[in-house]
């Protein structure tokens, strides 16, 4: 059986040459041909070729002549021209193109014409994968060199010479135009656009906004970051103060124009990771994918590290800070981010150390967590991240933070009277500007009135279709200047420019005394980190599971460390590190006829402490620990009420190394077999081998703050019925 192309090669070879009156013969056109299409193909690769090379598209558009000539009916030529101001580095996007393969592929075209291969295809893949077709379909290809048939030897090696000729030319013009836009960069010349707050003058060089208020604006984002070191709070500072952003249109109709928009947090981080706000030319920052426009993703890449930007010249244009200053937001903004590498930006937990606390046994940041009642705990998630044994242990926030707390207080004393003064001349110089930014907004708006109002003066009053428009416009300009003038007489009733004496004696005296000012209400925990963090650049803390104290070193800013001891909460008493000589005081104590009550004033009096805290001993305290030593009667006394394999429940977490309230809580949910004696309360444990291995399993898995275990592990196995 004979297959498509075979058929159609035969169809073509049984065709008689056509010769025609008054036109060129050709011996490769045959009556099967024009039976079928003369399709034009029409394409130019950019719009400005289109508009000022016109030219080239009319003599493209006149090629449909050279398929009369051959022989085909005027309403037989068919023009494609959809891929007017594409390029042919590739079919992806040319909508023409696609039209052409299909029409060929459908076996519809004898003829595909165009004025040169290059403007069929700049891709040898795209340009081979058309004449192949053709040569199955038995179609012809025509430029202005002459007639190719996709079957014949000959014809083939010119068209595939012509499809090579044509992708290295692209390639070459592509390497010329990068190289000249290159050379342009490494001088600093290059500029396709310039971010808010900058203008390209008509010489091609880049200077300050024109605008007065444009560039007050941009030097006060600069420096709300330096003061509140987030974008998110430069964000809302602006949102706030109703402060809008000086854009000026890059295309349209009203390109070069000067709008004012809402900021946003895009383009602030765009404006304090710009170079060119320090006067640095850069080049490179963020280059296209190869191929990206092939794709329907994102054509660029991510930005690339300063090291790897192609071009970067420092001082080459007027600049908004010093490139010191630059460096050290783009280092903030760095920090920011919340990595096992930088602390991250201040919250309102009530921890103050999140992101400075630092692990001593392993180095990484310690994690807070919170519980109902507001109390914080910091724990290192080494045993979790890395599935090793538990070798780093956490601590309560209380005692960490209030020493931190208490040092930077004493670091910040001696400037108190400087500390006062310059937030009095800080607040100062924030009302003034933000008093300038409304004088400047007035002035605007009373610009605008003015100019809607002398364009309607100059209009014909009885040109009513224009008139009308420009007195519209006139009245809306009045609208939005008597607005603003109301919002103006709102800011200024609710900010004086000058700070009362009242107001200044309140600042000095909250100044002067950091404490309360570090206590105050209005002082939120936020506020209490940044200050910490102007100070200290972090704090390692060395736990040990077996002791309640634990090493502090203060690394501050400015390389001094220093050393301290804390005490923290622990669980049990068998964590303490004077547990023995605390036992051996009660002993003693205890045989010299002392009672509970005594004993406890003493041990206070003495130093000694729970293990919970720097709590005060109580009589219940001081029983349970006589019981310890067996010094006073317990419920070992009635070791008759136990059964096989029960347990007093106090002998039981002894002998698990564990508190007896967890345990007494486990049986309250069910998770072991107890029972309570029917006089005294006492708690009685039924736990076997398997039952204790068991709970000694779920008590390894047990940890603060968890709340869901393996369901074996909760599940006590079935207690034997008595016999």
């Amino acid at each position: 059986m004979k297959t498509a192309e075979t058929r159609a090669l035969d169809e073509l070879d049984s065709s008689p040459p056509i010769k025609t009156p008054g036109r060129v013969p050709s011996s490769k056109v045959l009556s099967a041909h024009l039976d079928k299409l003369a399709v034009v193909y029409v394409r130019q690769s950019t719009t400005h070729q289109v508009q000022e090379n016109r030219e080239s598209t009319a003599r493209q558009y006149a090629f449909a002549e050279h398929a009369i000539s051959l022989g085909w009916p005027r309403e037989r030529v068919l023009i494609i021209d959809e891929d007017l101001g594409k390029s042919g580095r590739t079919a992806e996007g040319r909508s023409g193109f696609q039209r052409l393969v299909s029409e060929v592929t459908l076996n519809h075209v004898g003829l595909v014409l165009g004025l040169e291969m290059s403007r069929l295809a700049r891709s040898s893949r795209d340009w081979h994968n058309l004449f192949e077709m053709c040569g199955i379909c038995g179609s012809l290809l025509a430029d202005e060199d002459g007639l190719y048939d996709a079957n014949d030897p000959n014809d083939r090696l010119v068209l595939g010479m012509k499809g090579l000729m044509s992708e290295m030319e692209l390639h070459i013009m592509r390497n010329r135009l990068l190289r000249g836009r290159d050379n342009k960069a490494q001088r600093g010349e290059l500029f396709h656009s310039v971010p808010m707050g900058y203008v390209i003058l008509p010489t091609g060089e880049v200077d300050f906004d024109p605008d007065e208020q444009a560039r007050e604006v941009m030097q006060l984002v600069f420096d709300k970051f330096k003061e509140l070191g987030t974008i998110y709070g430069v964000f809302h500072w602006l949102l706030q103060h109703d402060i809008k952003m000086p854009v000026r249109a890059r295309t349209g109709a009203k390109k070069g124009q000067l709008t004012w928009n809402r900021p946003s947090i895009p383009s602030l981080a765009q404006v304090l990771r710009h170079p060119i706000y320090a006067g640095a030319y850069a080049f490179g920052r963020r280059p296209k994918v190869p191929k990206g426009k092939c794709s329907s993703g994102n054509p660029y890449r991510p930005w690339v590290p300063m090291d790897q930007w192609k071009v970067l010249i420092k001082d080459r244009l007027p600049a908004y800070i010093t490139w010191d200053q630059y460096l050290k937001n783009r280092e903030r903004i760095k920090q920011n981010q919340n990595g096992s590498a930088s602390p991250g930006v201040t919250r309102r937990g009530a921890a103050l150390l999140p992101g400075l606390l630092v692990c001593g046994n392993c180095g990484r940041h310690m994690q807070p967590s919170y519980h109902g009642d507001d109390t914080a705990h910091y724990a290192c998630n080494h045993k979790y991240l890395d599935g090793v044994e538990e070798s780093c242990y956490g601590l309560a926030a209380k005692p960490i933070d209030a020493l931190v707390s208490q040092q930077v207080l004493a670091a910040l004393e001696p400037a108190a009277l400087e500390l006062s003064l310059k937030a009095q001349a800080d607040v100062t110089r924030e009302r003034q500007r933000l008093e300038k930014h409304w004088q400047q907004r007035r002035q605007r708006a009373r610009y605008d009135v003015e100019l809607a109002e002398r364009r309607y003066q100059a209009v014909d009053p009885t040109n009513r279709l224009v008139a009308g428009t420009l007195e519209e416009r006139w009245e809306e300009a009045l609208k939005q200047e008597r607005q603003l003038q109301e919002e103006y007489n709102r800011f200024a009733n609710e900010m004086q420019l000058q700070l009362a004496a009242d107001q200044l004696e309140r600042i000095t005296a909250l100044a002067s005394d950091i404490p309360a000012l570090w206590k105050a209400p209005g002082t939120t925990n936020a506020d209490r980190k940044e200050i910490i963090r102007c100070l200290v650049e972090r704090v390692v803390v060395h736990v040990r599971c077996d002791s309640e104290f634990v090493d502090v070193t203060i690394h501050w800013a400015g390389g001094y460390e220093s050393q301290y001891e804390i005490i923290r909460p622990v669980g049990t008493y068998a964590q303490l590190r004077d547990f023995e000589q605390l036992m051996n005081r009660i002993v003693e104590l205890r045989e010299a006829g002392c009672q509970a009550p005594e004993i406890a004033v003493k041990l206070d009096k003495e130093g000694f402490y729970p293990p919970k805290g720097r709590g005060r001993f109580t009589k219940p305290i001081i029983y349970q620990l006589l019981k310890r030593r067996g010094l006073i009667g317990d419920e070992r006394a009635h070791n008759e009420l136990l059964d096989q394999h029960e347990w007093w429940l106090t002998d039981l977490a002894r002998e698990l190394t564990m508190s007896h309230l967890k345990l007494r809580d486990w049986a309250l949910r069910g998770w072991v077999h107890g029972r309570q004696t029917p006089i005294q309360g006492r708690w009685i444990i039924w736990a076997d081998n398997d039952e204790v291995r068991r709970l000694g399993r779920l008590l390894a898995e047990s940890r603060r703050g968890m709340n869901t275990y393996a369901s074996e592990l909760k599940t006590p196995k079935e207690r034997p019925k008595a016999k």
